[in-house]
């Protein structure tokens, strides 16, 4: 061996800081512990987008009515859908339309938290579909065999009851919002000059399978990281109640938790003459401006109260006012307007539409299912990156060490 050669043999190699080495090491152990969930709850997330828009492409003929003059009293209504549900159902949502050919939903549920998988847990999930101008019944969906049901719990708790399965959905999302960052780290280049650039930002396509599936992995990765990052945390906002204070004291500016005021019903002897349901219903119309969908809780016990407010558009539920009224005498009690909210209320408010793109309309949408399914890319990609170095160091070890020539 010449001695240039020698150097070049003894010449140790450029090594990584102590910084990128736990970075890399992070990614890695990190990614291979929770890759099938993040799949999992990915795949789910990008499935569950475009949810309203299937379920109505399928129930349409139930979901949709001839428009007529005039609509029926709401308690008329609810008790047609309560004799189609049955007494042991009792109803405990509607949900009525502005829009003159929608049929309006009448909702009953019921839950059981000692069960341990989801079908356990859905006791019953059921809704009727009514005519607003006949009261007849136009169709019946149980919710709880519905597949987007099914996908939303898989998402939510991995078809687990809440207490046990959604731990663990909420932390393999903080370790995807880790992996995200240390993502971000390793592909972050040295020197930036052209070659690095096309490395970073481009897929070269024209590669072998290895190299597009590392610039899959590795460039995906970074065009996706802002709106996965803002997936991931909005949904950490439901897994933990100390995630959600947290971003309800860095938007609104104060510790104070909001305190909502108490209303109560009181019974009365007196007649109210219409029913106070239809009393109260017809009270809130001119009340809730600019809504397509107006909601009704009813009162479920004796001192509760109807709750009724309205939703600005098909898809979002943020922004909606709520008004309380007496449910024996239909008397308004208390409004809670949206506006008069502070940022973290309104904030927390906007957390689903903001998780699942609705708060950006059909282009929000769009982008959340693509991102979802990038994501759930990311941990098969990086999968087979890992496996791929595994098989080189097997063969690398594998082979016969040749003999070096002392001259």
């Amino acid at each position: 061996m010449t001695q240039r050669k020698k150097k070049e043999a003894g010449k140790p190699g450029k090594k990584k800081s102590m910084v990128r080495t736990v970075v890399d090491k992070l990614h890695l152990w990190l990614g291979l512990a929770s890759g099938l969930i993040v799949l999992i709850i990915s795949i789910t997330g990008c499935l569950f987008v475009f949810q309203r828009e299937i379920n109505e492409l399928v129930y349409h003929r139930q979901m949709h009515v001839v428009p007529q003059e005039q609509t029926l009293p709401l308690s008329v209504l609810r008790d047609h859908a309560q004799q189609a549900l049955g007494a042991d159902k009792p109803i405990l949502s509607m949900t009525t339309w502005r829009l003159p050919d929608r049929a309006w939903e009448f909702m009953a549920y019921k839950a059981n938290d000692t069960a341990l998988t989801y079908f356990g847990v859905m006791e019953y999930y059921e809704s009727v579909l009514v005519n607003p101008y006949t009261g007849q019944v136009t169709g019946r969906i149980d919710y709880k065999y519905n597949f987007f049901s099914i996908v939303k719990y898989i998402h939510w708790s991995l078809l687990l009851n809440t207490k046990y399965g959604q731990p663990v959905v909420g932390w393999s999302t903080v370790i995807f919002v880790v992996l995200l960052i240390t993502g971000l780290i390793m592909w972050w280049p040295k020197r930036w000059t052209k070659a690095t650039r096309d490395q970073s930002f481009k897929i070269k396509w024209k590669a072998g399978f290895k190299r597009i599936n590392y610039d899959l992995h590795n460039v995906l990765g970074f065009y996706s990281l802002l709106v996965a990052l803002v997936i991931a945390l909005t949904g950490m906002v439901w897994a933990f109640k100390w995630f959600e204070t947290a971003v309800y004291v860095a938007a609104s500016g104060t510790t104070t938790a909001p305190v909502s005021p108490v209303y109560t019903s009181i019974k009365t002897t007196a007649g109210a003459g219409n029913p106070p349901l239809d009393m109260a219903f017809d009270a809130a119309q001119p009340m809730l401006k600019n809504v397509d969908r107006v909601f009704v809780y009813p009162a479920s016990y004796p001192e509760g109260v109807h709750t009724i407010g309205g939703y600005k558009g098909k898809d979002i539920y943020f922004g909606a006012d709520e008004l309380k009224f007496d449910q024996y005498t239909g008397k308004l009690l208390g409004r809670e307007e949206y506006r008069k909210k502070n940022s973290g209320e309104k904030l927390i408010a906007m957390n689903y539409d903001i998780h699942v793109g609705a708060i950006g309309g059909l282009p929000g949408k769009i982008l959340a299912f693509i991102i979802s399914f990038i994501c759930a890319s990311l941990p098969v990609t990086g999968f087979y990156i890992w496996w791929g170095k595994q098989r080189k160091a097997r063969k690398k070890a594998a082979k016969p060490v040749a003999r070096l020539n002392t001259i």
